[in-house]
């Protein structure tokens, strides 16, 4: 049987044919007019999703790259701030802060365990000086969100920085960056942008653009003065990817043409399908509070969950993730992100009901696809 490829994974996620032709469409200069016009038009289009009036920078790099730029350009060594660490991305603040030599509180969080503002508060009352909080929309690791609006209420009562991982987050749940005082707002390519990896995005708030006047940590490559000096004058201060700005300028378009409510509202009834297949297998969630970004589920009891995502991937070429260290086996995640549809859920719950039926779990066939149906032809417009 011919065996079609289908990506169910968090990153990256499927790219629409006519952003993926883009990239074949001849090359061009980088400094150049024609370039400048199309890199201003992403970085408004940026603006648009990241809920900002503040300038958005395009770095060529992953979404770590962005990361690494938000803790660079605002901190001193010895810097004391609070890191929010719930699963490996939350887990990637803290290592890149004590790389640099800053000194982290890192609160550790069960993977898929809540956080509240409340107990951001307590931690900020209890560690006075803190110069920032680091914080992750949504956790790529675990399928948990968290609340960045409660978060934000609480730090901008401080003179301590918000920082936000938004890199799987970003136009697939609401965290519009100036209504909820959010101080620097990354996020990358592969997730919802729709386009491949490879760039980086990231805004900083007037609150942060002082502490970047003050900052000691070495930086070059990822130095937000000369990004902002140079899209003054409409370009990068280093060669930009330009295939890529081209194609994420045709992504934008599509995002724009549905609009920004219309696709976090897309996503919504996306993840609320796969939870209601998920639930009727008797399945259970990891995450207290899940996202729709992706869904991250138990594997259950007598299953073994790598071997779940390997005959997934190689027997049903349906590609999703498996739970990462040092959890591996023990949850698998199906994502919901971007260019995604419909009929992409019924997709990977029928693949998972193949595998699941493969590897000896007991349910009735065809109870996830039932309840995802339903979820679907109510909300379909």
């Amino acid at each position: 049987m011919l065996k079609k490829y289908y990506l169910l994974s968090p990153g990256p996620t499927p790219v629409p044919d006519s952003v993926l032709s883009a990239a074949a469409e001849p090359i061009i200069h980088h400094r150049t007019p024609e370039f400048s016009e199309i890199f201003m038009q992403v970085s408004e289009g940026l603006k648009y999703v990241f809920g900002t009036k503040e300038d958005v920078f395009i770095l060529t790099s992953s979404g770590s790259g962005a990361m690494e730029t938000a803790i660079v350009n605002t901190l001193s060594p010895g810097d004391r701030v609070i890191s929010i660490n719930g699963g490996k991305f939350g887990e990637r603040w803290g290592n890149i802060l004590k790389a640099y030599g800053v000194s982290v509180k890192e609160i550790v969080l069960d993977w898929g365990a809540d956080f509240s503002k409340e107990q951001l508060a307590a931690e900020l009352k209890a560690n006075p000086g803190v110069k920032a909080v680091y914080a992750t929309l949504s956790e790529t690791s675990s399928g948990a969100i968290y609340d960045i609006k409660g978060f934000g209420e609480v730090v901008a009562q401080t003179e301590a920085i918000l920082v936000v991982d938004g890199i799987s987050g970003a136009g697939a749940t609401p965290c519009p960056m100036d209504e909820w005082k959010v101080d620097i707002f990354v996020s990358g390519s592969q997730k919802s942008f729709m386009i491949p990896p490879g760039l980086a995005y990231i805004a900083f708030s007037p609150k942060a653009w002082k502490l970047v006047a003050t900052a000691k940590l070495p930086r070059f490559y990822f130095d937000a003065t000369k990004a902002k000096k140079n899209l003054e004058k409409q370009t990068t201060p280093w060669t930009p990817a330009v295939s890529l700005i081209i194609q994420q300028k045709k992504a934008l378009d599509i995002i724009k043409s549905m609009g920004l409510e219309a696709m976090l509202e897309h996503h919504r009834i996306l993840g609320e399908a796969t939870r209601a297949g998920v639930n009727a297998l008797g399945l259970e969630l990891l995450a207290k509070k899940p996202g729709n970004i992706l869904t991250a589920i138990k594997t259950p009891t007598g299953i073994d969950g790598s071997k779940l995502v390997k005959t997934m991937q190689a027997k049903y070429k349906a590609y999703i993730a498996g739970a990462q260290d040092p959890n591996k086996g023990k949850f698998f995640r199906i994502a919901h992100l971007g260019y995604m549809g419909g009929f992409d859920v019924i997709t990977s719950l029928a693949a998972l009901e193949m595998t699941l039926l493969d590897l000896g779990y007991s349910f009735e066939k065809g109870r996830s696809l039932a309840a995802a149906e339903t979820i679907l032809r109510e909300n379909w417009k």
